[in-house]
Order: structure tokens, then sequence, then C-alpha cells
């Protein structure tokens, strides 16, 4: 006689409010016994194990991989119900309690320290339980019961942390950096740029080796500060290409042991549709899941474009410096006082704070590099260092973008009086002269007019030159090329579309 399957009984979604209310304690257990979890949380015994366990410093696993992962158990939910694994009643309230955490709702069940075990996997258990717990509740469940939706056979269900984990962390990374990070970074190129249109004919003095060169104008410095900028950003797209590729279908080691056939590319593509990203299957689960290459690349991209600030916000701090004793051809807006003890004082702060923000970066880059090389066998064991400085260094490197464009770049002034002072003194301008007399005698008068503490026109006269002759040559507006143009193609190289 057949045995009869039993049939899953019908449960109501109750839509519960999140928060039991409760004071004290519940015991709830795992596979090395009770334990005693808040009563108040949704949080299981693994989750309070790893609390007490790892409590490290206050370095806290960022929200948004828990984000990222609410997708990614909602997608594996939505999978295994239409394989048939997991009954509509289930599916349905994982899926309520996973969108819960995707909105930010669950943030405060997520507790864990960065520092815990490099899988990920005490992560992973928080948000099994957690989804667990919450998906009970909403079927008229009691927390700790792990009925009617368990933590490990429904939530995690043909998962694993060693695939889910590396999921999540590309699919947080993929979200921070394409909508905030490049936005940002590409604003600030924008309104980088526009300053180059605005001051594309004002001439002034280039500096090489810190010293006075040939002219060039405000805008033709400013238009290579975007092009500079807008390349890094290009350069960081482009490292997202690898992070699309998803490890999840791996489970343990790669091979997929208990995830049914093609359940990976499904969950791939489930969370295409849910999140809007063009996400693939990672070719090879052993190497996405034995290595975070992938990461490493994004870490290194976020580093090129601290670099690219680092350069651009020093030269726009020097360019303001003064007001009476440095260059100041820039007059940058003030936005509070400089000194507790100078009146009047007031200090590049948004610079200054750009440049320590991309120190922080370029260091954070070096654990993530350091970090992706321990790699072993199978797995990389230090992915929540990862994944935390990664997100962290593209949280500020965006921010501090956007408080740079609003608060100092969108203001800045020139001071056209001293721009205009340093183009009449500078000496290099006997470069325009070398071609007609020669590179030693046009040396010889730059020399003369510094050892003197003269003109350069006062030198060039004394030895000989004719005064029309200086004044048709030595023309500081001819010797900068064709501003306009090469600004136009600044802009157009800033304005293409992103790879």
């Amino acid at each position: 006689m057949p045995t009869r399957r039993k049939k899953t009984p019908e449960l109501v979604v109750h839509d519960i409010a999140i928060g039991t209310g409760a004071t004290g304690s519940r015991t709830e257990s795992d596979s090395l016994g009770d334990v005693q979890v808040p009563a108040d949380r949704y949080w299981g015994a693994q989750t309070q194990r790893s609390l007490v366990h790892f409590s490290i410093g206050d370095d806290r696993m960022p929200k948004e991989l828990y984000h990222a992962y609410g997708y990614v158990k909602k997608a594996a939910a939505l999978v295994n119900h239409a394989g048939g694994r997991l009954d509509a009643a289930r599916k349905d309230a994982i899926v309520q309690a996973a969108d819960e955490a995707i909105c930010g709702r669950l943030d405060p069940e997520f507790p864990l320290f960065v520092w815990q075990t490099g899988s990920g996997t005490q992560s992973n258990m928080n948000v099994n339980e957690v989804l667990a717990n919450r998906a009970s509740q909403l079927l008229g469940g009691r927390l700790g019961d792990k009925s009617p939706v368990h933590p490990n056979d429904h939530v995690n269900l043909g998962q694993s942390s060693n695939d889910t984990f590396p999921t999540a962390m590309h699919l947080a990374t993929l979200m921070k950096v394409r909508r905030d990070t490049l936005r940002q970074v590409r604003a600030l190129a924008e309104a980088v740029m526009t300053k180059a249109e605005q001051w594309v004919d004002v001439v002034k003095t280039g500096r090489t080796h810190l010293q006075d060169a040939t002219p060039l104008t405000v805008g033709q410095e400013w238009s290579g500060w975007a092009v500079q900028l807008h390349g890094a950003a290009d350069r960081l797209e482009d490292s997202l290409h690898a992070i699309s590729e998803l490890a999840v279908g791996g489970t343990a080691v790669g091979t997929g042991l208990n995830a049914p056939p093609g359940f990976g590319d499904e969950v791939v593509a489930t969370l295409s549709q849910l999140t809007g990203e063009a996400l693939r299957p990672a070719p090879s689960k052993f190497a996405a899941q034995g290595s975070l290459d992938a990461m490493v690349s994004v870490s290194a991209g976020l580093r090129g474009v601290a670099v690219a600030l680092v350069k651009i916000a020093n030269d726009m701090r020097w360019l303001a410096s003064g007001p009476r004793a440095g260059l100041h051809e820039l007059v940058l807006p003030e936005n509070e006082p400089g000194s507790s003890i100078m009146p009047g004082k007031v200090n590049p702060t948004q610079q200054e704070a750009m440049v320590m923000v991309c120190l922080q970066v370029m260091g954070e880059d070096g654990i993530v590099a350091a970090a992706g090389s321990q790699g072993n066998f199978e797995l990389n064991a230090m992915r929540p260092v990862i994944i935390d400085n990664v997100l962290h260094s593209a949280t500020i490197l965006g921010d501090a973008c956007d408080r740079l464009r609003e608060f100092s770049v969108t203001g800045v002034r020139l001071d056209r009086a001293r721009i205009d002072e340093f183009v009449g003194a500078s000496l290099m301008l006997v470069t325009a002269l070398s071609p007609v007399i020669g590179y030693d005698k046009a040396s010889a008068i730059a020399h003369k007019a510094d050892d003197e503490g003269v003109s350069l026109r006062e030198a060039a006269l004394a030895s000989g030159i004719d005064p029309e002759e200086f004044d048709r040559v030595v023309d500081p507006a001819a010797m900068v090329g064709d501003p306009r143009r090469d600004v136009a193609r600044a802009v157009n190289v800033t304005t293409a579309p992103p790879r």
C-alpha cells in the first residue's frame, strides 16, 4: 500500500507588530545545548552565543549586509516554494520577514560583532534565526519553538553560510557602490567640470615640482581634476563586473551538496528580478568560495578614487592657502571658525576631512588585500573584516564627495587679483622666448630677473630684446593652447555614459 504524504496544515498569516514586548529571557537551543535569549528579541541561541564569545570592541557587522541577506533568503524561499520544497504558508511568512529585513525594520535584531567566525556563519545563523522566529510569529507560533518555521530546515534550505555569505557580500557591495558611491563621485566630478567651464578663459600660473611653470587656464586645471575623478569612477565601476557573479548554490565546498539541481541558478535569476541588478551565477563555485578576489578588486577601485581625491583636495587647499601669506588663488566657502585662539581664522576643513577619509580608505584597502590573501583550500575565512571595510570605505568616500561638492566646490570663488599678479610676475613666461632667442639666452634672462628682483620684461630688455618683440611673443593668453577645446573634450569624457 503506498505511503500517503502527510498534508501540511493550512497556516494563516497574522500581521503581528514587530517586537514581542516580553521581558526577561526565554530558552532556545542549538546543537550545543540550551541558551538563554532575551525574551523580546527575534534572534536565537547561536546569535546569543556569538554575542557572548565574540564581544570584541564595538565594531558591528554592517546593516547593509543584512539587508542584502534579506534578498538572498527571500529569493531562496521563492525558489524552494516553486520547487515544491517549501509550502505556501511558510514561504509567505519567510518572504514577509525577509522584506522587513530588507527595508531595515529588523535592524536591531542583527547585533553581531565583526570579529566572529571568518566564514560569516554566525551572521548567516543570526539571519536564519531572526527570520524563522519572525515568520513563526506571523504564523501564530511562539518565539524559540522553531515551529512552524525552522531556521535551518526552512530559512536555510538548500544553502550554507559558505555560499550565502559571499553572495550577500557581493550583493551588498554592488548595491552600495552602484547606487550610492558611484553616483556621489560622479556628481562631484560634474560639479568640478561646471567650474572648469565657468573659468575656461582665466589664465593662471601653472606649477610643476611646486615651482612656477608655464601658464594654463583655471578651466584647464579644473578639467584635469574632473577627468581624473571620472576615470577613477570608471575603473571602480569596471570592478563591479566580478561581484555580479554569485556563489549561491555551491553550499559547503562548492559542490552544491544538499541543494537541488539548478538551485543556485534559479536563486540568482530571482535575485536579479528582486534587485534589478544584472547578476550571474559564479562560473566556478570553488573559486567564488575559496577566494574573495572580486571584493579585493572593488576595494582597489575605491582606493583608486581615494588617490584621485587626495590629489584634488590637496590642490584645492594649497591654492586656497593664505589669505595673505599663501597662494590664495581660490577663495573657499567659510563653513566654520578655524581656530579657538586665532580670531577670524578659517581653514580648508572640507578638504582636510576628504584627505582623512581617503587615507582611511587606503588603509582599509590594505586590510582587504591582506585578508583576501588568506583563503585556505575551499574557503576564505576572513569574510567579515573584508565586507566591513569595503562597505565602510564605500560609505565614507561617497559621503565625503557629497560634502565636498555641496559645501566647497559649488561655492568656491577665484581671487582674480592674486591670479593676475602671479601671471604677471612669472619668470617661466620666458619659455615663449626660447624658440626665438635660444634656450641658453632665455635661461640667462630668467636668472637675471630673479637675481636682480626685476620683472622678466625688464631683464629681457636689458639683455637686448626688442620691446615690441617681447610683448608680441610673451603673451600669457597665447601660451595656454586652446582651453575651450580642452575643456569641451573634458566635458565629453565626463558626460559619456558609464561603461
